[in-house]
């Protein structure tokens, strides 16, 4: 095995044992993780929780020292000063495990998973049930961590599920993450959008980053003014490549503008006629409020999470 799939293997049978051991953490917002940690003079991980959800550094003898220096080996851990600390993040989803990038997220790759994934998940699960349609093919842009592709595999075993991303990392963790929770209809692919794989799909689902990210961060830096430009790009090549009665589920977000929705009017256009039925909603009017404050947003009123359902008629 090469380098890269020795260190994918440790991470697996790290996560196999955290199931084992019952291992729970639900994933808050970068500001209520910075609130948590604020609370301790000097945080230091007590169990794995800590260590994997609190990303807090930890003593040496948290681990076997034969297991630590694999996790080492592995890139899974570092050393922080006199302490440790993990690299990655293990969150739950709906009965899953999911590796992700630690807080705080501020690499150029990181793997980001918080309160958007889990929204995200209720989305993609309510629109299977009410979905009476084959699902034969699908796809996740943007897949990240592989949160919407593991719900659509889990759920249609018979499915071919694609995960398809820019970054790399993102592209490891899904499949590890997809090996953990034991679907194997699941295939990873470097794709900017849907540029690099072909045909139709019957599902094509995405989660976006939306912000306007001055340090361009790929998870997080949505482009254009206020960071809707790639949800726009998402919805304007995903319509052509959708069978007859196949859907997009898009999950995004919008910074508002004078009471007006600069990312429904961008595609609106693509949504007129007869050939796509569609349906858009604000999952909530208000997040991420801290971002306000920041350069570029000086218009804006409020950051919205939204969901747009198109599928195609004919």
């Amino acid at each position: 095995m090469s380098v890269q799939q020795i260190a994918d293997q440790t991470l697996l049978a790290l996560g196999r044992r955290l199931l084992a051991e019952d291992y729970r953490f639900v994933t808050p917002t970068p500001l209520t993780h910075e609130r948590v940690l604020q609370r301790f003079a000097t945080p230091l991980a007590k169990d794995r929780r800590d260590a994997f959800g609190w990303s807090m550094p930890f003593d040496h003898t948290l681990f076997p020292t034969e297991e630590l220096a694999r996790l080492e080996q592995a890139g899974v851990v570092e050393r922080d000063g006199s302490a440790w600390r993990s690299a990655v993040r293990w969150s739950s989803l709906e009965g899953l495990l999911f590796a992700h990038s630690a807080y705080p997220t501020t690499q150029a790759d990181a793997v980001f998973f918080g309160p958007d994934s889990y929204r995200f998940a209720q989305l993609i699960e309510a629109h299977l049930r009410q979905c009476f349609e084959p699902v034969r093919r699908a796809v996740d842009i943007g897949c990240g961590a592989g949160v919407g592709a593991l719900l659509v595999a889990r759920a249609r075993h018979d499915a071919e599920v694609l995960a398809v991303d820019i970054n790399p990392r993102a592209l490891r963790l899904s499949a590890v993450n997809a090996e953990l929770a034991g679907v194997n209809n699941v295939t990873v692919y470097h794709s900017d959008v849907l540029n690099s794989v072909e045909g139709q799909f019957d599902l094509i689902i995405a989660n976006p980053p939306y912000m306007n990210d001055s340090q361009h961060r790929a998870y997080r830096d949505g482009g254009g003014a206020l960071g809707e430009a790639l949800s726009v790009r998402i919805v304007r090549e995903s319509l052509p490549r959708l069978h007859k009665a196949g859907s997009l589920v898009l999950y995004t977000g919008v910074a508002m503008v004078a009471g007006q929705d600069p990312f429904l009017e961008s595609v609106l256009p693509m949504l007129t006629g007869d050939t796509f039925g569609w349906t858009y909603r604000e999952l909530d009017p208000d997040v991420f409020g801290e971002e306000l404050l920041k350069p570029g947003y000086e218009r804006a009123e409020r950051i919205a999470v939204v969901a747009l359902t198109v599928t195609r008629r004919r």
